[in-house]
C-alpha cells in the first residue's frame, strides 16, 4: 500500500519524529475518509483539485482554524510528491495550490526580570522533585532546547566537568550546547536528589518522575505554566516560550544569529529569523533612549 510506504519513508529517510510521522498518517487517512464517504472514491490517487477543494471547504465550515487546515494540506501535498516519486501518479493535484491565509502568532518571551524572579525568587520544594524542576527550568532558559529534547536527554549525553550536552534534535541531528555554570550547579543538586530514588525503571534517562518513569511532554508543559504563573502575567507560559526567551535574550545582548541557529538546532536561518523581531524592538528603544537626536 502506498500510504504505509510513504509513512517508512518519512520515518527511515526524512527521519521525522513518530509524532510528526503520525500527524501525516492522521491527516491523509481523513481525506481518504472523505473521499469514501463523500464521494464514493476509494483511492486518493485519483483525486482532482477540485475535489480537494470541496474537502478544504468542508473544513472550514467545521470551524477548523485555517492554520491547521494548512498543515493537513502540506501533509497531502508531500504524500502526492511521493506518489510522483515512485511513479504511481503523474501530476500532483496540489502543485498550485496556495495556502490559507492565517494571522501571525505573537509570541511574547519572557523578561530578564520574571527569568530572574522564577529562578530566584521561588522557594522550589527541597526535595527530588523541586531539584528536578528548577533544573527544567534553568536548562530550558539557558540551552534553548525543546521539550522532547529536554525529556529524551540522557544521563550519558550529560558531561559536568566539559559543561557541555549532547542533544538529539529533529531528523536525529545531534548538536553539543555549552552549560553555564549556574545550569551545572542544578544539575549537581538535581542528581544528589536522584541518587535517593535508587535503581529505576528509565535509569538511562536524566529527567525522572519519583516512580523512576522518565517524564513525559505534558508534565513539563505543566510544570512550566505553574513555575511562571507566580511570576509572569503573559497569557502563554509554556517551554517553547522558555525558547523563544533564550534566542531573544542572546540576540538583545549583542549575539550573533548563526550562533544562535546553531544553539537552537535550526537547520536553515529563516527559522532563526522569527526570533528577531523582540531583539529589533529591543534595539529601538535603546536607541530612542540614548540617541542625542531623540530628545529633540
Amino acid at each position: 500500500m502506498a500510504l504505509r510506504s510513504f509513512i517508512s519513508y518519512l520515518s527511515l529517510e526524512k527521519k521525522y519524529s513518530s509524532h510528526t510521522v503520525t500527524a501525516y498518517q492522521k491527516d491523509i487517512e481523513a481525506f481518504q475518509l472523505f473521499c469514501t464517504d463523500e464521494h464514493d472514491l476509494h483511492s486518493v490517487e485519483d483525486v482532482e483539485y477540485n475535489l480537494i477543494r470541496h474537502w478544504i471547504v468542508s473544513l472550514v465550515d467545521s470551524n477548523i482554524s485555517n492554520r491547521s487546515i494548512n498543515r493537513k494540506i502540506a501533509s497531502l501535498k508531500a504524500y502526492y510528491k511521493f506518489l510522483q516519486r515512485i511513479e504511481r501518479i503523474d501530476f500532483n493535484p496540489l502543485a498550485k495550490h496556495k495556502a490559507l491565509k492565517t494571522s501571525k502568532k505573537s509570541e511574547v518571551p519572557f523578561s530578564e526580570e520574571e527569568m530572574r524572579n522564577v529562578l530566584s525568587q521561588i522557594e522550589y520544594p527541597d526535595d527530588f522533585e523541586g531539584a528536578r524542576d528548577k533544573l527544567m527550568v534553568e536548562l530550558l532558559y539557558t540551552t534553548g532546547i525543546r521539550r522532547a529534547e529536554l525529556i529524551n536527554l540522557k544521563m550519558v549525553d550529560v558531561d559536568l566537568s566539559g559543561r557541555l550536552i549532547k542533544v538529539l534534535g529533529k531528523r536525529n541531528k545531534e548538536r553539543m550546547i555549552p552549560l553555564l555554570p549556574t545550569t551545572v550547579q542544578a544539575f549537581m543538586s538535581y542528581f544528589e536528589k536522584r541518587i535517593l530514588l535508587g535503581t529505576t525503571v528509565d535509569d538511562a534517562y536524566v529527567f525522572l518522575l519519583k516512580s523512576g518513569y522518565k517524564t513525559y511532554e505534558t508534565l513539563v508543559y505543566r510544570l512550566i505554566n505553574f513555575y511562571f504563573s507566580e511570576v509572569s502575567s503573559k497569557v502563554k507560559k509554556s517551554p517553547h516560550i522558555l525558547r523563544h526567551t533564550f534566542a531573544t535574550h542572546l540576540l538583545n545582548k549583542g549575539a550573533d544569529m548563526n550562533s544562535v541557529r546553531e544553539l537552537l538546532g535550526h537547520s536553515s536561518l529563516a527559522s532563526t529569523q522569527v526570533y528577531t523581531n523582540n531583539s529589533v524592538a529591543k534595539l529601538k528603544e535603546v536607541h530612542a533612549s540614548h540617541h542625542p537626536r531623540s530628545k529633540k
